[in-house]
């Protein structure tokens, strides 16, 4: 092996190790795939954190959050913790990848040596906690079905609405509560509903995840409306955008909205930050869930 062979081959080790061991975020990844959009899986995470806060056996804090496809969480325990930087790609309509890089503070560079040869506490610990997670979220994709449509168009519709304020994860349970004061109104006033109830995303806000929607039923324009607080009467204009079928409970409706960013996204669609749900089933009748039918449409961005 001549010199400058010698000199390539340890300039290449040089930079590797110094890499490896200088500049490499993580001390072991660990990756798999998932037939969930990128946001479901994101939420997911995240409610997985929670969860380790309710149970007591970690403190959990989002430390960074880049749209749904990034997140950095610490996990800590007294004096240790650990840092998990997550990356998820959205492969294709049904596959995103998921990349979780492990960090233990105090203990990196004895991980980054033994990681790759040795079975250590740390490693099967950093396995065993990705794989709960990811039984967990295998269970969540059992209870609900997706399915993108492409572009497509909604009728316009004249509804009685109110206006309502959440983050995503309690949007349903902040319907059911309101439900009296919207149904009460109709039923006391006479005005009959004649079609499926709506939910109007008017604000989206993606990074704090919170909502600002109008909860609807259709009645005739020709219903008396009566002057109300709460209650008001609108057209929800017919609009254009991508559309997607969610069966499932209306509580994650949201994946389906998911699922249509990330075909947005491959597709270089730009979309708004609103979205119009029609809910075809009605969920005080019972029965199986996978059989609620939900039509969504996220209207296309203006030019």
């Amino acid at each position: 092996m001549n010199t400058k062979i010698k000199w390539s081959i340890s300039a290449i080790l040089i930079a590797f190790f110094g890499w490896y061991f200088l500049i490499k975020q993580s001390d072991y990844i660990i990756s798999f795939k998932a037939k969930a959009a990128t946001g479901t899986i994101s939420q997911g995470i995240q409610e997985w954190a929670t969860n380790q806060n309710k149970a007591g056996k970690e403190l959990a804090t989002v430390l960074e959050k880049k749209g749904y496809e990034f997140l950095q969480l610490e996990l800590s325990r007294g004096n240790h913790k650990i840092d998990y930087n997550c990356e998820i790609i959205s492969l294709n309509d049904s596959i995103s990848q998921v990349n979780i890089g492990v960090k233990e503070l105090g203990h990196s560079l004895y991980n980054r040596i033994t990681a790759p040869f040795i079975d250590t506490p740390f490693k099967k610990e950093q396995i065993a906690k990705v794989t709960d997670f990811k039984n967990g979220l295998d269970q969540h994709l059992k209870a609900f079905k997706v399915k993108i449509e492409g572009e497509g168009a909604s009728k316009s519709e004249f509804v009685a609405y109110i206006t309502l304020t959440s983050i995503m994860s309690e949007k349903a349970q902040k319907m059911i509560a309101s439900d009296n004061i919207i149904t009460g109104y109709l039923q006391k006033n006479s005005i009959k509903i004649i079609g499926h109830p709506y939910v109007e995303i008017t604000n989206w806000d993606r990074d704090k995840e919170t909502l600002t929607f109008n909860y609807c039923f259709p009645v005739s324009k020709n219903a008396t409306q009566v002057a109300d607080p709460n209650v008001k009467f609108k057209v929800i204009p017919a609009m254009k955008g991508l559309k997607a079928t969610y069966y499932g409970n209306f509580r994650t409706s949201d994946r389906a909205w998911f699922a249509l960013l990330d075909y947005a996204k491959r597709n270089d669609i730009e979309l708004e930050n609103k979205v119009l749900e029609n809910f075809l089933a009605n969920p005080f009748n019972g029965g199986n869930e996978l059989e609620w039918e939900t039509k969504i449409i996220i209207p296309f961005a203006s030019k």
